[in-house]
């Protein structure tokens, strides 16, 4: 039953029923690397994209297809492409667009790797990226040129947590052939982009849709709501010949499979060429993930949102950072593009600063000390020290980092004792 819109039941059944020869209902890991080709003539249809199939894992696997093809529906888009991490996954959604000379704007409120993808890895490799604050939507108007193909935002920023103007970015792009990448690890399910007139959503696996802190996946989804056709000026890499693919071009190529042109591009030049493969255990373990997502986020959102409660009583902390805490816009915004609650981290400053936020860290029992979010279980860090200690103090704080802040990932935990183990810990942290 895969035409149902109902996440609960796309998150179990979306892009499988049963293997064909052996019944199984299990998603099986298709562990090769080859395929049979049933004659020349099959074969010579696969390269050439007359007909789509299986050539080689790097490029495409039963196992992906069906993760590609259950979280493509869970986002409410046309396709999707699965790479080996999240980083690939952004890198991916920019490089499928833009080439040397060209730029994008981004939003400053970024998770600090991808920060550190954008200001210096693109622009070793010519992509310029500008970054603008999302507080002015009209920012990214301004430090838009002939050259920039593509915004580029997080849903509900990591750590900031302030969420994105995703419609009002949106229009300012697509009138000018621009399209709005989203960011959306951090608020599946409780958000949907598409929706609000974002063209392609990417994801760390990693987090939230395999909650379980075992496997590394990234996901770019394209929603097939852009038209790529209508400004070839604006977006030449789907409008021009691809020398790298017979000449290809992508708008023009694909036209009978369906608006696909962004993410076919993506498998067969870039996954192709750069080979950030996901391993099919990886995605079968990511699946496992998703089936029960929709249950883990309730649970995430529920528990993080006693610990803002929790924290805002506490004398210790001089701020907490949770959309419930926040006022005017920028709760305007959390509550028009979330919806089922505000996620699960949490983020706070505490009064005394770096010093504090180490004993703090230092003192925790329960939750672990690790470097990501979505876990099933709590987690905290130091940005400032960690994800985000590449980067200068002026962009620590434009991403919404300082020497006292700390981020907390609210897992599934009876809430008492991640209340009790956050308790005594802020109590360390105060002597």
């Amino acid at each position: 039953m895969t035409n149902s819109r109902h996440p609960e039941t796309l998150s179990l059944h979306a892009g499988w029923r049963a293997d064909a020869t052996t019944g199984s209902v299990a998603v099986p890991i298709h562990q090769t690397t080859s395929y049979q080709f049933r004659d020349t003539e099959h074969a010579s249809n696969l390269f050439a994209l007359k007909e789509l199939g299986n050539i080689y894992t790097r490029i495409g696997n039963p196992t992906l297809d069906v993760l590609e093809q259950r979280v493509a529906a869970l986002e409410g888009g046309v396709a999707a492409l699965a790479v080996s991490s999240g980083q690939a996954a952004s890198a991916f959604a920019i490089q499928n667009l833009a080439k040397a000379g060209d730029n994008v704007v981004s939003s400053t409120d970024l998770y600090g790797g991808t920060w550190n993808l954008f200001a210096h890895t693109l622009k070793d490799q010519g992509i310029e990226v500008r970054f603008v604050d999302p507080a002015d939507p009209q920012a990214f108007a301004r430090a838009t040129d002939e050259r920039t193909r593509a915004y580029y935002a997080e849903t509900l920023p990591n750590p900031k947590l302030a969420v994105f103007p995703i419609r009002e970015v949106a229009d300012i792009g697509r009138p000018l052939g621009i399209p709005l990448i989203v960011d959306n690890t951090a608020a599946p399910l409780l958000a949907r982009p598409f929706d609000h007139g974002a063209a392609v959503v990417v994801y760390s696996g990693t987090k939230y849709l395999g909650g379980h802190g075992t496997s590394i996946a990234g996901l770019i989804v394209d929603g097939g709501n852009f038209d790529w056709a209508a400004h070839p000026k604006r977006q030449p890499a789907l409008n021009t010949p691809d020398p790298s693919y017979h000449g290809a071009v992508w708008v023009e190529a694909v036209k009978a499979i369906g608006p696909v042109a962004y993410i076919i591009k993506a498998r067969t030049t870039l996954l192709r060429d750069l080979g950030s493969a996901l391993s099919p255990f990886n995605a079968f373990l990511i699946l496992q993930g998703i089936e029960t997502v929709t249950l883990r986020m309730e649970r995430h959102v529920k528990n993080a949102q006693a610990v803002a409660d929790f924290l805002a009583k506490r004398p210790e902390v001089a701020k907490v950072i949770h959309p419930s805490q926040q006022t005017g816009e920028s709760r305007r915004r959390a509550d028009t593009y979330l919806k089922g609650g505000y996620g699960g981290l949490v983020g706070f400053e505490l009064a005394a600063g770096r010093e504090a936020g180490r004993r703090f860290i230092d003192s925790l029992k329960l939750l672990y000390h690790v470097a990501n979010i979505g876990d099933a279980r709590s987690l905290a860090i130091h940005p400032a020290s960690t994800t985000h200690s590449q980067l200068s103090p002026e962009e620590q704080l434009a991403t919404g980092v300082s020497d006292g802040y700390v981020r907390l990932s609210i897992g599934l935990e009876h809430i008492d004792d991640i209340l009790a183990d956050l308790s005594q810990a802020l109590d360390a942290a105060g002597k």
